[in-house]
């Protein structure tokens, strides 16, 4: 049961929320029962945090009650931003404006998911990904650590398209550590991205890429590697 506070404007906290005394909270914030949040994070604007499922009569995932959501110490849950019930945002992680993260999912220690971006159920996103505005990353994926996905990249989970058998398994890809994918670039079921690979804008994956090959195209094909140089040891 939601419940006004006179902390900020118009906020409103469920059941068994406490609110650290140095949490920063914009106007019209909503936290539902049982979310945790650290010290020092930040609520924007409209944000949503705790939400409760939704899921449509033909969906296939989980409806098992999830675990209540976590905003980690230091955290920023930006304006209009969506957290469902059961995500979990890591320490001085970033929720863009307007964007969405699912139930189950975890978004790594400092890691930034961007304006308007959708990040599905059931993924992992490690320490320091960096992903830009406007991006689908699809259920059932694994981006490592260190991961950058350019604006408008997609990655999806069903060559069906929905049509298929009950056991059917349904698998995002997984982009291994420091791998980088270019703005636009599209990522099919079950594609595995080498660590420290390199997708040029607007490639469109339908095989695995092999850690450090450079490939770009439709369909990608691999032209060259990624040099010692742009190792991300050498810009951390």
């Amino acid at each position: 049961m939601l419940q006004p506070s006179d902390r900020a404007p118009g906020l409103l906290l469920g059941e068994g929320v406490e609110v650290p005394d140095d949490a920063q909270l914009g106007a019209y914030v909503v936290v539902h029962d049982g979310t945790v949040l650290g010290a020092g994070c930040t609520l924007q604007d409209h944000a949503v945090v705790g939400k409760p499922l939704a899921l449509g009569p033909r969906s296939t995932a989980s409806r098992e009650q999830p675990a209540p959501a976590t905003i980690g110490a230091g955290a920023t849950v930006a304006a209009g931003a969506i957290v469902n019930v059961g995500a979990e945002i890591g320490e001085r992680a970033v929720v863009g404006d307007q964007a969405h993260v699912r139930e189950r999912t975890r978004i790594g220690t400092g890691a930034v998911v961007g304006r308007g971006s959708q990040v599905d159920n059931d993924v992992s996103v490690g320490a320091g990904c960096r992903i830009q505005s406007g991006c689908y990353v699809t259920a059932n994926s694994v981006l490592e650590d260190e991961v950058f996905l350019g604006p408008g990249v997609f990655t999806y989970n069903d060559n069906t398209m929905g049509r298929h058998a009950p056991d059917y398994r349904i698998v995002g890809p997984t982009i291994r550590r420091a791998a980088r994918i270019g703005g636009g670039a599209r990522i099919l079921p079950g594609i595995e991205i080498g660590e420290e690979a390199f997708v040029a804008t607007g490639a469109v994956v339908t095989r695995d890429v092999p850690a450090r090959a450079l490939v770009m195209g439709v369909p990608a094909r691999k032209v060259g590697d990624v040099g010692d140089q742009e190792l991300i040891e050498r810009w951390a």
